[in-house]
């Protein structure tokens, strides 16, 4: 059964042929986060795929993963196309490194997930909170409930982990 949302006005879908999605976000809506992790060499993926990136293997099990990491890389948008975030600038998506399988399976590597720099309560960061993270800028996952069964996965900053002193900023014009 297809999963639909509406996200500030905007309809969100997740097909009911997309099996690998509509697994992640049933465990989302449940506002816990789960990850495939392959059968054979035993290393965890993001986005879900059919098959392990690494290995090829199309045998995976669904396990539970701490939603903690650190921002990898980031986009500022001033500019929203979107009518639904026309009013909402600025706002971020992040890519956060995840704490789990860091430097696996080579040393430059992460699990990395994406999602929108958010308050707490998942509602879009205001602008004091947006000029507060960068590079570097310690974050926990929290879910916003967009429909019934399909909840999103995004970022809001982490108060109880160490936070860089300068995270580092793309320079502002």
């Amino acid at each position: 059964m297809a999963l639909e949302g509406d996200r500030y006005g905007m309809k969100l879908t997740v097909n009911d042929l997309d099996i690998e999605n509509l697994e992640y976000f049933r465990h989302c809506s449940e506002h816990n986060f789960h990850l495939q992790k392959c059968t054979k060499d035993g290393l965890l993926r993001y986005p879900p795929t059919t098959a392990c990136p690494w290995c090829t293997n199309p045998e995976s099990e669904w396990v539970p993963v701490e939603g903690k990491g650190t921002i990898h890389s980031y986009t500022e948008i001033h500019h929203a196309i979107q009518p639904a975030f026309k009013g909402r600038t600025p706002y971020m998506l992040l890519v956060v490194d995840l704490d789990t399988q860091k430097g696996q399976p080579t040393e430059h590597e992460a699990l990395r997930v994406v999602g929108n720099l958010t308050t707490p309560d998942g509602e879009l960061a205001p602008p004091d909170m947006v000029k507060k993270v960068g590079i570097g800028t310690r974050v926990r996952m929290v879910f916003q409930d967009v429909g019934e069964g399909l909840s999103l996965p995004m970022w809001t900053i982490d108060e109880t982990a160490q936070q860089p002193e300068k995270p580092w900023r793309y320079p502002q014009e």
